[in-house]
């Protein structure tokens, strides 16, 4: 399991994973954030990016804000192995 800190950027025209910004790494969501949509939309991303199931990915902190915290079921070097950043 990790612990990883999201910056994200909600009502963005599309849904991709900009890189690092600081200590989080930067999502632009094609989501508002209105009743859920945005964390929805986030977890989706990390699913699909991770390669892992939208199920084992936990909003632990930051449900209402820009910054949250997400628990994933992957060591430190496969989550950065398998992030696909350009």
């Amino acid at each position: 399991m990790s612990l990883l800190l999201v910056a994200v950027v909600p009502n963005a025209s599309r849904t991709e994973i900009v890189g690092w910004q600081g200590d989080a790494l930067k999502i632009r969501l094609a989501a508002p954030p209105v009743d859920g949509k945005a964390n929805k939309e986030l977890i989706r991303c990390l699913a699909k990016n991770l390669d892992v199931r939208k199920s084992e990915i936990e909003i632990v902190s930051g449900h209402m804000n820009k910054r949250k915290r997400i628990k994933l079921p992957l060591t430190s070097d496969e989550l950065f192995s398998r992030l696909k950043l350009s």
